[in-house]
């Protein structure tokens, strides 16, 4: 039989009566948190209540304006930002109410953590499958040694590559390097394992030529970023570790994305943030100049108008488009996060656009913010009123002709990683009080109940 991996059970990490109690944690911190305010500072509250609220509001706003305008506006709407949060503090201080405004929002605190953690519990998806992987006779591994800062050379790569009976090739010119007819040298040669040690970029194009020749792939996480590896649970702060898959390893069956015949493992950009990764300081410095490009991107964008068809859903006009392989979180807009799964058979798509300050403040509430669509789909098409458009193909900058077809390949590239690795990655859900309520007062027998909250259909 072979051994699968150990995902969690129909209640997720932990049983139905701590589910119950976490939720009822979490409803008594929320009570203690509104009772605090009313016992102490009585009808003072509903004044500092405003206040608050005002506060966040004005410091939303005012961050908006700090990453879409230049020059003395934006100073201004730094001060603003900081002025708001301070002029908060002080009204408090003036009621002698913040201890109890500290007491209160730590409650709250308890109660979203709580209320989270029981919700968590019940929606936990299953990790990817995973099978034993054969040892590899002949594993050729390409290592780019000016990746990730030298990683290669910091962590001896190659010198521990080679002791475990792996052939190295080093990518010393990148640059003048066609890395995909390199790996497909090395399949012609008789490797029957290829792997990369690198950023994502060079892990999509040899993973695209593994795929087309249905070998095993290797990542080796000695990127900048190296989101890929974060998705499949690798250990990132030490990349020696992939190279246990080579002795030690299981194999899970994954995804693979192209866009307009090219291959990624993460996702493509368009609109502002592929703008941003055209930048040839955005190697160098890809905060800073994030910062220095972003307000002219988003006001008054002169880029191509783009639109793009996911399945039945339409994004007509976004200013920044991101096509994923395999969606991200629910509350991750630009791909920055971690992806539950990549192995369902889907891109995820979001786009965003963004017209007023209170547009850009509603962000943070993620997939409920007015300026963001979302869509999951086999194939998304991208069009634009110009013939080619800049694109950010797993972070490299790239120019696409148009229409840019997104698509994906199920399960076509057979990954192997170490059976011992961090973990695989589970969403925190979005705070739902009305479900954390069903749970915190539901019945044992409700809450033991398979996962349908307030169901029947489990024993008594």
């Amino acid at each position: 039989m072979e051994p699968t991996m150990r995902g969690p059970g129909p209640h997720g990490p932990r049983g139905p009566v701590a589910q119950r109690w976490l939720a009822r944690a979490s409803l008594i911190s929320a009570a203690a948190a509104v009772l605090v305010l009313g016992v102490f500072a009585g009808v003072k509250a509903f004044g500092l209540l405003g206040v608050g609220l005002a506060g966040l509001a004005i410091t939303a706003a005012a961050v908006w304006w700090v990453v879409s305008r230049r020059g003395v506006l934006r100073f201004l709407a730094l001060v603003l930002a900081l002025a708001a949060p301070i002029w908060v503090l002080v009204e408090y201080a003036r009621a002698q109410l913040i201890w109890v405004a500290v007491l209160s929002g730590a409650l709250w605190a308890v109660a979203a953590g709580t209320g989270r953690a029981s919700l968590a519990a019940r929606s936990a998806p299953a990790q990817m499958p995973e099978r034993p992987a054969p040892r590899p006779r002949r594993p050729v591994l390409i290592m780019n040694p000016r990746s990730g800062g030298g990683k290669v050379r910091r962590f001896e790569l190659r010198e521990q590559a080679q002791a475990l009976g792996a052939e190295v090739v080093l990518l010393e010119w990148r640059e003048e390097t066609d890395v995909a007819a390199l790996a497909r040298k090395c399949a012609a040669e008789g490797a029957d394992l290829l792997g990369v040690a690198g950023g994502d970029g060079t892990q999509a194009l040899v993973a695209d030529v593994a795929a087309a020749l249905d070998l095993p792939f290797l990542v080796i996480p000695a990127g900048t970023r190296n989101h890929f590896a974060l998705d499949l649970g690798l250990d990132r702060d030490d990349p020696s570790k992939a190279l246990e898959a080579l002795h030690d390893g299981v194999e899970l069956r994954v995804d693979l994305g192209r866009a307009g015949g090219r291959p990624f493992v993460n996702n493509v950009s368009f609109g502002a943030y592929a703008e941003v990764v055209q930048s040839p300081s955005y190697r160098d410095g890809k905060t800073r100049t994030t910062l220095q490009l972003l307000p002219d991107l988003l006001v008054g964008h002169q880029g191509a108008r783009l639109t793009a068809h996911a399945g039945e859903s339409e994004f007509d006009g976004p200013q920044a488009l991101l096509v994923s392989n395999n969606p991200y979180g629910s509350h991750d807009i630009a791909g920055l996060g971690r992806r539950t799964r990549i192995d369902g058979g889907v891109l995820g798509c979001v786009g965003v656009r963004v017209t007023s300050a209170a547009q850009a403040a509603g962000l943070l509430r993620g997939g409920r913010a007015a300026g963001l669509s979302r869509a999951v789909a086999p194939t998304v098409v991208v069009e634009a009123d110009q013939e080619s458009i800049p694109v950010g193909l797993d972070g490299e900058a790239v120019r696409l002709r148009t229409p840019v077809r997104c698509e994906v390949r199920p399960g076509a590239l057979r990954v192997v990683v170490p059976r011992r690795r961090p973990g695989a990655y589970r969403e925190l859900p979005p705070l739902d009080w009305r479900r954390i309520g069903r749970l915190g007062f539901a019945r044992r027998r409700a809450a033991a109940d398979g996962g349908h909250e307030g169901g029947h259909n489990g024993s008594p």
